[in-house]
Order: C-alpha cells, then structure tokens, then sequence
C-alpha cells in the first residue's frame, strides 16, 4: 500500500475547493481543509462539486478545521488558495501546521510576488508556485460549479539553501497527485514566466471589469480607445517583467487578447468581490508590478492609475 501523503487545503473558495476534490481523488491523500463562511456546511454535508469536466461529487475531508492550529498536526504540503490579500498574515497562520525541512509549501493563487513572505516565514521549506487557469463559482457554502476552463502550470520557486533534488522530488510528487486527481498540468522550468503573463491577464481583466462594472467584450467595445488603452496597459506590464528579469516578449498581448475574444463575455474575481464588498487582490496583482516599476525606472502611467482607483475603492470592503 502507498504511503499516506497529508495535504491541507487553506482557503476553501471556488478555486480551493476545485483543488480539494482533485486532491481528494488519490486514495494515499489525507485531506484537510481550511475552511471559513463554508465551514458548517462542509463539516455537515462535504463539498459538493459540480463539474462540466469531472461530473457531480460529494468531497468529505478527513478534517474540516477553521484555523490551522485546530488541525493539531504538521503537514506533507499546504496548499495555498486563499484570496492573496495578507500572505503575511497567512503565513503566520500556517506556522502551526509546517514542519521544515519536511512541509512543503504550494501557492495557488494570482498576483506575482506571492512566495517571498513564505519564503521569509519558512526557509527550510520547499514552495512550489502554481498558475491556476480554472474557471469556478462558490455563491453558496459548500457547493461549488467548475466550469470547462482547467489548467494548471507549476513550477518550483528555487532555494539556493536546499538541495535541488529535495525540491524536484516534492515537485514530482505533487504533480503525482495532480495526476492521479485527473487534472491537466504542465511543469514550467521558469514558473515566473507564467505567472506574470498571468498577471498581465489579471491587470487588465480584474482592473477594467471592476472599475467598470462591464464584462470584458462590453468594456472592449465600449469605445474606440478602450481597445488600445487595454494593449498599452499590458505593454506596461510586460515592461516592468522583462526589467525583472523575466523573459517575457511582447507578442503575448496579441495571444491574451486573442484568448479573451474567443472566450465567451466574462467578468473576474475582482469583480465578484467588489460585488460582494470584499476586500480585492489589489497589491499582489496591480501593486507588486506598480512598486517593481518604479523600483526598477519603468513607466506605468495607467497601471498606477487603475491601482490608486482600486486602492480606494477597496476601503468600502469588509475583510473577506
């Protein structure tokens, strides 16, 4: 029999929730979730998902906990799911249920910039980094719709104080999961690649449909400058990527508008979150890049311009 694997599963949201029913599906996996405003719900009734590629499933975890600390126990891997608005504060909260050397961390989540403060937190442990291309919708406690839209890319986040060997074999063993879970996957040598161009995505997506209150198709025809003011704020972006370091060509705006037309209208988390009076992924999406640009002498005119709207707007929310 294969040995057991322990994975939490912290931030039990649509995206969260998708990753806990694919988790679930490899008999060695011992699962358990983090979860909050569905916390009853999954500890009575499991998750239920409903999926346009996996079909209907009820997920009943091992452990249904609110906090970490409650888990009273240390983990193989920690997924994380949550919304990235406190990874600080996130990390802090995780510290009962890592044990160095040994946990390793897996970041599922938008924005760049995500695994510096686990980095910080726990140098001894491996972090996996995951861009999350899964369409999903949580609007009652419990019960989650996944769309068609599925894919993950994954890569490791590099430690020069750990053995290189120790990170590709917890990277070979979660993308094991991934696999027996069913779930398309590619690894990525250099993940960063990913995961800016998906915030080039999310930069104008999540930006422009909240600011907005318009899907993407109705804000791209709202006018003859919305288009081109949409290839300019991704331009910038880029920008202040490839001044990271990160080799990104500017081609990939030509690819990200092409792959928003051919998809049906669709508005973005950010957006659901405003709607909902929740605190929005602000500065890990648009903040980071915004601080990298002037870090680095990169103008971005409309980036920091959308950043100081959402900034504001983001003071009527409540904590998620």
């Amino acid at each position: 029999m294969a040995q057991e694997i322990s994975v939490m599963l912290y931030g039990l949201g649509a995206i969260g929730s998708f990753y806990a029913f694919i988790l679930s599906r490899p008999e060695r996996v011992n699962l358990t979730v983090v979860a909050r405003s569905s916390y009853e719900a999954v500890k009575k009734d499991g998750l239920h998902i409903r999926s346009a590629n996996h079909g209907d499933h009820i997920v009943h975890p091992a452990k249904v906990v609110k906090t970490p600390a409650e888990a009273n126990q240390t983990y193989d891997y920690i997924v994380c799911a949550h919304k990235a608005i406190n990874q600080e504060a996130a990390a802090q909260q995780l510290a009962p249920a890592v044990e160095e050397g040994n946990t390793c961390i897996v970041i599922m989540q938008n924005g760049v910039g995500n695994e510096d403060p686990f980095r910080d937190a726990f140098p001894k442990s491996v972090i996996l980094s995951g861009v999350v291309w899964v369409g999903a919708s949580h609007n009652t406690p419990g019960i989650v719709d996944h769309w068609k839209s599925e894919n993950t890319e994954i890569g490791i986040f590099p430690n020069p104080q750990l053995d290189a060997a120790l990170e590709q074999a917890k990277l070979d063993e979660f993308t094991s999961l991934l696999r027996e879970g069913k779930t398309p996957f590619s690894v990525e040598e250099n993940i960063q690649i990913q995961r800016w161009s998906k915030v080039i995505w999310n930069c104008a997506w999540n930006a422009l449909t909240t600011l907005t209150m318009l899907d993407t198709h109705s804000w791209l025809k709202s006018s003859a400058n919305s288009m081109p003011m949409t290839r300019k704020l991704m331009q910038e972006v880029v920008d202040v990527a490839r001044a990271c370091d990160v080799p990104i060509e500017s081609e990939i705006i030509d690819e990200l508008i092409d792959k928003i037309l051919a998809m049906q209208p669709i508005g973005s988390s950010m957006q659901t979150d405003c709607k909902m009076g929740r605190h929005m992924e602000v500065e890990i999406i648009l903040g980071t890049p915004v601080r990298k640009g002037k870090e680095l002498g990169v103008s971005t005119p409309i980036l920091e311009v959308l950043y100081t709207l959402l900034l504001a707007i983001d003071t009527r929310m409540e904590p998620n």
